[in-house]
């Protein structure tokens, strides 16, 4: 991928154009477009060039291009957004339900996520490690609890998509594809987690966003599996 172009038109689109520097398979670009499928926003994914790390000293993925302002980290480019097009809104209104919502996202980030990440070195059966499967296993089980009980206690209602919705769709995608290539052994998936995925799945920008960044999911996973 060198560049690749995202319109959205339609009532409520606005046509601000933004440079987005991402890779197809990243679980962050993904948790990105999300924002900007919401947002109705306009741009550009562009793949990180030779120089990148003079462009982003970080080397994160994704980062942002708006004129002047490079911007990483996909927390702090979706909260930039949402202040920028605050239409619609994707923090709730009200002190609590704001820091609920920044609550569940941090756990995606710090603790769902990063529990998934410890099975990324071992999808190829040439370097998996049994025992290092299994303490990812345990470790993702366990997080998956506490999302079930952070959403029974979450305030948020679900005919919508939040900023805390954005990550944790993608990251469920990717345990479910997991377990479907048996790298990962079958997890618990309690009815408050399959009712929140059912709820989320419906919304149109998670429809749009699933139908492409799946194929670059399995097209991923396969290239590891050989």
């Amino acid at each position: 991928m060198d560049w690749q172009l995202h319109a959205c038109k339609g009532e409520g689109y606005t046509w601000a154009m933004y440079d987005i520097y991402s890779v197809d398979h990243s679980l962050y670009c993904a948790k990105l477009r999300l924002v900007l499928r919401t947002k109705g926003l306009n741009w550009r994914d562009l793949a990180p060039p030779e120089d990148y790390l003079s462009l982003v000293p970080t080397g994160n993925l994704p980062a942002l291009a708006d004129k002047e302002l490079i911007l990483t980290d996909s927390e702090a480019i979706a909260e930039y957004l949402d202040e920028k097009h605050p239409d619609p809104a994707m923090l709730p209104k009200g002190l609590i339900p704001r820091a609920k919502c920044r609550e569940l996202s941090r756990f995606h980030d710090t603790r769902l996520e990063p529990a998934l990440r410890l099975l990324f070195r071992n999808v190829s059966p040439a370097t998996r490690v049994a025992s290092e499967v299994q303490a990812a296993h345990a470790e993702i089980t366990k997080r998956l609890t506490a999302l079930s009980t952070l959403l029974d206690q979450s305030p948020l209602p679900r005919d919508r998509l939040w900023l805390s919705d954005c990550g944790l769709i993608v990251t469920l995608e990717w345990l479910e594809l997991m377990e479907t290539h048996t790298v990962l052994p079958l997890l618990h998936w309690s009815d408050t987690v399959r009712t929140y995925r059912a709820q989320m799945s419906a919304l149109p920008q998670v429809v749009q966003e699933l139908a492409f960044y799946r194929p670059h999911m399995r097209e991923w996973m396969e290239g590891k599996l050989g």
